[in-house]
């Protein structure tokens, strides 16, 4: 691991998944591609301080029917000092064609694990339901203990929310942008600089 400073510019793009960030980390000792999980709290700009890289390492995927070489630094962390807005040019340059890290995992086979034989379940009348609403159906509001359950099991440890919250990144991509969608929705904000979201004052 090494510390340096430099200047790491964060693009969101909009994909089929919701937004994702990607940024491009410009230092001393190179320009490198970031795809840390952690970026999708942050919005769009520039972000200048120090960057614990764990790792360099080059990365391939698939988009439009081309394959794409980029050298990735894997971020330890980082100490935020300042931040600007992104400019027109700063932001081409950072290709909207990006795939988003979720399907890139997807792309890349997983070990095959041995499969369990399948029994076969029997219906127990106590077990819940099938949601059988058609799709596109409005389905009935949920009341506020449902609400605070679906919280609860989406924060985890987390539970009950302060008024500030550290996500932690080595969650699952998916969920970490629920919980950001989630925090955003309950009024809270995210600071950069302290890498906290807040509960916004009334």
């Amino acid at each position: 691991m090494i510390s340096i400073p430099g200047q790491l510019a964060i693009k969101t793009i909009h994909g089929r998944n919701g937004d994702f960030n990607v940024g491009r980390l410009a230092t001393s000792i190179g320009e490198f591609v970031v795809k840390n999980a952690e970026l999708d709290q942050y919005a769009e700009g520039k972000y200048e301080g120090d960057f614990v890289i764990a790792e360099i390492r080059p990365s391939t995927y698939n988009a439009s029917g081309r394959m794409v070489i980029e050298i990735r630094a894997l971020l330890g962390g980082m100490t935020l000092s300042n931040i600007d807005t992104l400019s027109r040019d700063e932001a081409r340059r950072l290709s909207p064609q990006e795939v988003d890290p979720i399907d890139e995992e997807a792309q890349t086979p997983a070990p095959a694990a041995p499969k369990a034989p399948v029994k076969a379940k029997s219906h127990n009348p106590r077990d819940p339901l099938v949601d059988t609403t058609p799709f596109g159906s409005e389905s009935a509001a949920q009341p506020p203990e449902a609400v605070a359950d679906e919280d609860e099991a989406l924060f985890g440890a987390l539970w009950p929310l302060g008024d500030s919250v550290k996500l932690d990144a080595t969650v699952d991509r998916r969920v970490l942008r629920q919980q950001r969608d989630r925090l955003g929705a309950l009024g809270y904000e995210f600071a950069p600089l302290s890498q906290d979201w807040y509960r916004a004052q009334p």
